[in-house]
């Protein structure tokens, strides 16, 4: 139980209650472009038990408030893309999103910035419901990184001078299959949603979990794929200051030419936006964040099983099979 842990931190919580509002302590991991958000919104992670309220708490407040740490987090070949002049290496040369872990070093909540204060009976509830928006955005921001990814990947076999073949063909088609199949599931569980009581939508969670679910699968094999068409250069190509060298600079532009018709620079840089994409951060790339993002596998078949519905199944097989009891 949350409340029974060594260390009464591990989960955000509340350590004091005013007139005026709440002081909390605690963290929240992996944020994605935390650092780049004018709020931190906090919600709780799991259903609490009526014992554990100083954990049933959502509220939102300014980064910048007192008390409030953000620790980077590394990235794959963050250093390379850090270095002075870096252009090519960067990969994706127009987003730079980063993850932190957010600390609360006992700060200060206003009463109008708490939306749950202990009201454990709710807090399930609320993850329940974010989680299964959250699953659905999955299908549209997966499915328009996968769009980017099999572009640059049939760039990739334009420039390796392999487009033509079938087999080639074929892959960039079942990535595309992948893809849509993403994208159908999170406009099915958007259309199949209703209107609540307070005017507010929500998604079918059903097929938003089953959306988030598919996500965990699918990239993987995109990746996969666009790995497999871009060639094993993708990753032991050298660095953009080695072709920007006097020396070595001419060797790599001769050796790892690929098609006469494109440059070698062209080649290089949608290798390495292949690269970033396939290999690179929760912010920026695909398949770590496609596996926990929005919640780890496991919780999505937790939903789904909450979701299924097996006993109105039952019924309708018995109704067909004239079953009678």
């Amino acid at each position: 139980a949350i409340s029974k842990q060594e260390d009464p931190d591990m989960y955000l919580r509340v350590v004091e209650r005013r007139p005026d509002g709440i002081v909390v302590r605690g963290a929240k991991a992996h944020q994605t472009g935390i650092c780049n958000s004018h709020e931190v919104l906090v919600m709780p992670t799991m259903a609490m038990k009526p014992d554990e309220k100083d954990y049933a708490v959502s509220f939102s407040v300014p980064t910048n408030t007192d008390g409030i740490i953000m620790i980077l987090g590394r990235q794959s070949c963050d250093t390379r893309k850090s270095e002075e002049g870096a252009d090519i290496d960067v990969g994706n040369y127009n987003f730079g999103g980063v993850e932190a872990l957010v600390i609360f070093d006992d700060v200060f909540v206003p009463n109008d910035r708490i939306f749950l204060n202990g009201e454990t009976e709710f807090a399930g509830m609320l993850v329940e419901r974010f989680a299964g928006y959250h699953r659905q955005s999955y299908g549209g921001c997966k499915t328009g990184v996968g769009d980017v990814l099999i572009g640059a990947t049939a760039l990739a076999a334009d420039y390796n001078g392999t487009s033509k073949v079938s087999h080639i063909k074929d892959k960039l088609i079942e990535m595309t299959h992948l893809n849509e199949t993403l994208y159908a599931c999170g406009i099915a569980c958007s259309a199949e949603g209703h209107k609540t009581e307070s005017g507010n939508y929500i998604v079918d969670l059903l097929l938003a979990n089953v959306c988030k679910q598919n996500v965990t699968r699918f990239p993987y094999e995109i990746v996969r794929l666009a790995e497999d068409i871009a060639g094993g250069l993708m990753v032991t190509m050298p660095a953009e200051k080695d072709f920007r060298d006097p020396i070595t600079g001419p060797y790599l532009e001769k050796y790892l030419k690929g098609v006469a018709s494109v440059t070698t620079e062209n080649r290089m840089r949608i290798l390495r936006l292949i690269e970033n994409l396939a290999l690179g951060t929760a912010a920026v790339g695909y398949r770590t964040e496609s596996m926990h993002g929005a919640g780890s596998p496991q919780a999505q078949r937790i939903m789904i099983a909450r979701q299924s519905n097996i006993a109105h199944k039952k019924a309708l097989a018995k109704v067909i099979a004239r079953i009678k009891e």
